[in-house]
Formats: C-alpha cells, structure tokens, sequence
C-alpha cells in the first residue's frame, strides 16, 4: 500500500492512511531508546506522546472514554497498535458524528473534526520523527505538508505560545513543502543522530 498523492478529506479516511504510514513505521523501528528530533524525546516517546494525549483530551471534554493500551515501556508496537485501532473504531462508527468535544482553547467541535484537526495532524507530523529518529522514509504527503503550513501561519502566535511547538526553524525560501513545515513546527529538518 503506497501512500495516496492527495490524502483524502474524510476524518475517517485521512486517520486511515495517516495512521497506516505510522503503523509502517512503527513496525520498522528497531530500536526505541535512540534519539530523537524533538529535544530530550527517544523514539518510544513519540508512540508515548500520541497514545496518551488524545484519550486525555476525549476523556476531559466529550463521553469518549477510549480503551487503556499496554505499556509503551513494554511494548510500543502494541501500545500503538491498539491505540490507533481504537481511533479508527471511534471514528468508523456512525454514532461519533453526534459527538461533541468541549474544551476551553477550542470551543465545541464535532468529536471526528477534533480528532482529524488536532491529533491526526499530529500523527502525521510525528511520522517524521519517529522515521527521521529510526532511519526510515520520511518523506511525508507534500500537499498534506502545503495544507497544514498554510492553516498554521496565520495562527503563528496562537501556535507559539501555546508552547506545543519550539521556535520557528529557518529554512531556505525556496524550501518544499515539508521542510518548510518542519521549519515551522521548530524542527530542524536536517536533523540527524548523533552517531
């Protein structure tokens, strides 16, 4: 399964392509304790990130209450695995489009749009981290990359200080789509390991 040129618009369809390039990698890694790009994070952090902060978010503002995982200690590809099967699930089912989230920062939002704003778009830009971290493709959906640069630049400061993301990294003016949105997000697109 090759990854689609233009990621599809449905909540449900761009969590399933989004979250299988992530389960690949995931898959691939072979070992989680080596750095990563987000300062102090290894790579198991990056599967501990995505799999506790959404059920945290549904839990605090909406009835969703999704299922523990293992231990991402114990078992990161488990942990990831169930916890992306459990998205999928929620968002598959057709009573999660009366669902609503409540929060404070957001406002209410439909459940499925929350999760497709906030958490897939997080899967998608920890995708490079976690490849960028374990030697894998990281190469992300380029229109993908163009559609969330281009909704986040006029939030910059919003962005900023919600202290979600570092400093703007500079990159050439000429950059492509993904190491531009690399930039933004505060990661230096050409990141490496130190060997």
């Amino acid at each position: 399964m090759s990854e689609p040129l233009v990621l599809p618009d449905r909540p449900a369809e761009r969590h399933r392509e989004i979250g299988w390039v992530f389960t690949d990698r995931v898959r691939g890694t072979r070992a989680w304790d080596v750095p990563a790009p987000v300062d102090g994070w290894v790579a198991r952090d990056v599967v501990r990130h995505l799999v506790e902060w959404l059920p945290a978010l549904l839990a605090g503002g909406s009835t969703v209450r999704l299922p523990a995982v293992p231990s991402v200690d114990d078992d990161p590809v488990g942990a990831w695995q169930a916890h992306v099967d459990a998205v999928q699930a929620l968002l598959d089912d057709p009573g999660t489009a009366g669902l609503t989230l409540a929060n404070p920062h957001i406002g209410a939002v439909p459940v499925d749009r929350a999760i497709d704003q906030f958490y897939t778009s997080d899967v998608f830009m920890h995708t490079w981290d976690l490849a960028r971290a374990t030697g894998q493709d990281d190469r992300l959906n380029p229109s993908f990359c163009a559609s969330l640069l281009a909704g986040m630049e006029p939030m910059e400061d919003v962005i900023r200080s919600s202290g979600q993301y570092g400093a703007r990294v500079p990159v050439p003016d000429d950059a492509d789509a993904q190491t531009r949105l690399l930039g933004f997000i505060g990661r230096d697109p050409y990141w490496t390991a130190a060997s």
